[in-house]
């Protein structure tokens, strides 16, 4: 990188917040995802405004060199790291929540803003904003309206797009933009804020977010229930949406993954089971009841054994429990390749099969677990990246088992987006029309792809290697 890049970003943004010592940047060279290649970026940069973001890019736009955005890392798919050196250009500093408009049931955030932290300040309002990833309290709402991430209550709510009423954003050229409001309704000309809303940073740097925000639940129960075969679980799942009742969250876990957060945890699951789902129903007492009732007797009837939360805190710790399911399964082998399958839910059986046969095939580990109710499944495989043997056969487990999914008409992401980790993918579920159409869109928008590049199969742009 030229010296003048850091030059003028120093005189832009103070010496403060322009990083170039090596051991800091080596923080900005991964995210949480495994077995990805990693870079280290040439310079990270903390701005604490829009105005200060649209500097960074009209300076990078002038020395054509790459910017990743980045929030807090938690992503699951490559999104933020950088593989073409270049700018890290780091959101956290803006983390205020500018308004929340409970008479209009928004709120207004910057990009640095933790999940969580959001629905903290709106729960004294009645509300809350539904988007629930298993990173609530460190992913920040940038990084989740980047990846339009899901969630645990993504059944009945939804994934973040569906809250996403707003944008402010800084394009490729350093231009602002602004998108959508505060309307309930708004049909004006192409429907933008979706288009960034899961974009993935490679199209424009999100600086402004408005969100929808919804009364919060009158009650809610919440249940445990156990299986001798992952057969009885899946059609657990099943009959519940048939009977019309569609939880607020309805988990997964298979025995391996039963097994290790119980030793994790230590809160009595059940580890003699197959199979386990956390359901919970909220809304008003008198469905919760109704709901709750219709659920035991489906359980009952697939031969399952529920266990009733007491209370607010056997509540939590089933919830954490399910949270953990990843930091737990980390602690057996130092790496987890965590994949996001989705399958219509009439397919969920077919699925785990898949994850089960995929795992005796190729001599792997996997721990299952998910959101079952809406079909986004978690196969995790269980390795270590340093074994290149084995990391050779993950690597053509996970092919099967996107190239299964998408057989049976599902899709590659649910909720963790495509970054890196899934680019070679991309083409099977879109074809090559779909993948052209993505390009144009990019192209358009950043035709230096300044912006992420080496994401979604936009590859082309600055060499700064």
């Amino acid at each position: 990188m030229q010296k003048n890049v850091i030059d003028e970003l120093v005189k832009v943004l103070g010496k403060d917040n322009v990083i170039t010592q090596h051991e800091d940047l080596l923080c900005y060279s991964f995210d949480a995802t495994p077995d990805m290649p990693q870079k280290l970026p040439e310079v990270v940069v903390t701005p604490g405004s829009t105005e200060k973001v649209a500097e960074v890019v009209k300076i990078a736009q002038k020395y054509n060199v790459p910017v990743y955005p980045r929030g807090s890392g938690t992503n699951l798919s490559g999104g933020t790291v950088p593989v073409k050196n270049g700018i890290v250009l780091s959101l956290l500093q803006m983390n205020s929540i500018l308004e929340v408009d409970a008479e209009n049931l928004n709120a207004t955030v910057q990009p640095g803003v933790i999940i969580q932290e959001l629905n903290n300040a709106v729960a004294p309002h009645g509300l809350i904003y539904p988007p629930d990833p298993g990173t609530v309290g460190t992913a920040t709402m940038g990084g989740s309206v980047s990846e339009s991430s899901g969630g645990l209550r993504g059944l009945k709510y939804g994934v973040t797009k569906d809250y996403i009423m707003g944008l402010e954003l800084v394009l490729s050229d350093g231009r602002v933009a602004k998108f959508g409001g505060k309307t309930v309704k708004n049909v004006t000309a192409y429907d933008l804020v979706k288009l960034f809303t899961g974009s993935e940073g490679t199209l424009g740097i999100l600086t402004k977010i408005t969100v929808r925000l919804i009364p919060a639940p009158e009650t809610r129960e919440t249940m445990s229930a156990s299986f001798h075969s992952l057969s009885d679980a899946s059609n657990t799942v099943i009959e519940i949406i048939k009977n019309k009742v569609i939880p607020a969250t309805m988990e997964i876990m298979d025995q391996v993954t039963i097994k290790t957060v119980e030793n994790h945890c230590k809160i009595g699951l059940p580890v003699e089971a197959k199979a386990m789902l956390l359901i919970e129903v909220d809304g008003i007492p008198e469905v919760v009841k109704k709901e709750a009732e219709k659920v035991l007797e489906i359980v009952k009837k697939n031969n399952g054994e529920v266990k009733m939360a007491r209370d607010s805190n056997e509540r939590d710790d089933l919830w954490q429990a399910r949270r953990d399911a990843l930091p737990a399964l980390a602690q057996v082998k130092p790496t987890t390749v965590l994949e996001d399958a989705t399958v219509p839910r009439n397919k969920l059986t077919d699925i785990i099969s898949v994850f089960e046969e995929v795992a005796e095939k190729y001599n792997l580990t996997i721990g299952t677990f998910g959101h079952a109710g809406d079909g986004n499944m978690h196969p995790t495989i269980i390795t270590d990246e340093r074994d290149k043997e084995e990391m050779e056969r993950v690597h053509k487990a996970v092919e099967e088992i996107f190239e299964k999914t998408l057989a049976m008409g599902g899709t590659l992401t649910g909720e963790h987006g495509i970054g890196m980790a899934k680019a070679k993918f991309l083409e099977w579920e879109l074809g090559e029309t779909g993948l052209d159409v993505l390009q144009k869109i990019k192209k358009a928008i950043d035709p230096k792809n300044i912006l992420n590049p080496g994401k979604m199969r936009f590859d082309w742009g600055p060499e700064n290697e």
